[in-house]
């Protein structure tokens, strides 16, 4: 028998089908400042909801994945800057060296589980943090990478105008949105979460999971790449900060915050946090206090996230 009320699918779908038509339609009547943080915000949720894949569907606490992030962005950078590369050469290499990094240092964090397998995800960031301080001839050290001119797409618009930017970013951005759901919901998706939930039992079942693991390692270090490289695109500046332990935090943030095992969740983390971290810090430097806040209020109060917090509502509307 059919209900009148609506199925918590249908939900999801409207409120998809709101936000893409708000992405699409409000920006030209918004001013430019928060178009410019929507811009920004489209980016990491990119890089939120990759780490997504690796905490929320894998069941890996990644630390570290602002160093993959970081590589794409300095990628971008030097091929620009040093190369006047055009925007398809960036983005393949960012995504080329990201993943080939991960491919490179996946055997390390993989060897081992739970805490420690946070830790060195996070020493490979330390490590990824060095070298861009200490590579001053490639990366230029302390100053960065500077200068970043946005691409010349031959069109009529020039991406140098803060909405025209945004509508491109907002193309990547449901592009890798398609493709990480088409993950989740393959053959291949459905294994990582089954791993995440037991991987005693999968094991048994004959699956190879550290493989599935790697595999998944290296695809959430290529959406990093690509967000990285349009970040630099954005920021028009890569500095080893880029890497450092506050980003990773804030990385790590944006997935809690939303609810882990829910891409949806991951974006809307990075949207929430993105506008926080800009809002907050125009009145006080202290502003990773306020992060710290908000983390410690959702592990106390929201342990699932909003999403989770929103699935509890919906299954308190419907009753027994």
């Amino acid at each position: 028998m059919m209900t009148e009320r609506f199925q918590p699918r249908s939900w999801i779908l409207l409120g998809s089908g709101i936000l893409l038509a708000a992405l699409i339609l409000l920006p030209p009547i918004l001013p430019t400042y928060v178009t410019i943080l929507i811009t920004q915000s489209l980016i990491f949720a990119i890089v939120a909801m990759s780490l997504d894949i690796l905490i929320g569907y894998t069941g890996l606490g990644a630390l570290g994945h602002a160093a993959f992030f970081a590589i794409g962005a300095y990628t971008t950078a030097i091929l620009v800057t040093k190369h006047q590369a055009p925007l398809s050469s960036t983005l393949l290499w960012s995504i080329v060296l990201a993943a080939g990094s991960s491919a490179a240092v996946g055997f390390l964090p993989l060897r081992a589980s739970g805490i420690y397998f946070l830790m060195i995800t996070l020493a490979i960031a330390m490590c990824v943090w060095g070298l861009a301080y200490r590579w001053v001839s490639l990366t230029g050290g302390d100053n960065g990478i500077t200068g970043i001119p946005r691409p010349d797409l031959g069109l009529p618009w020039k991406m140098s105008d803060p909405l025209y930017f945004y509508y491109l970013i907002l193309v990547f951005f449901l592009i890798c949105t398609v493709l990480l759901f088409i993950l989740i919901r393959s053959p291949y998706g459905k294994t990582l979460v089954g791993i995440r939930d037991s991987e005693t039992r999968m094991k048994v079942l004959g699956y190879n999971i550290w493989l599935h693991k790697y595999l998944a390692f290296v695809i959430a270090g290529a959406f990093a790449g690509l967000a990285g490289g349009l970040y630099a695109y954005y920021n028009s500046f890569v500095g080893p900060n880029d890497a450092n332990l506050g980003i990773c935090m804030e990385l790590l943030l944006m997935v809690i915050l939303g609810g882990p095992g829910t891409l949806v969740g991951a974006g809307l983390g990075a949207f929430i946090i993105t506008f926080l971290k800009n809002m907050v810090s125009v009145y006080t430097e202290r502003w990773l206090m306020v992060m710290a806040v908000v983390y410690i209020l959702t592990a106390l109060y929201a342990p699932d996230g909003i999403m989770g917090l929103l699935k509890n509502f919906q299954k308190r509307r419907q009753g027994p």
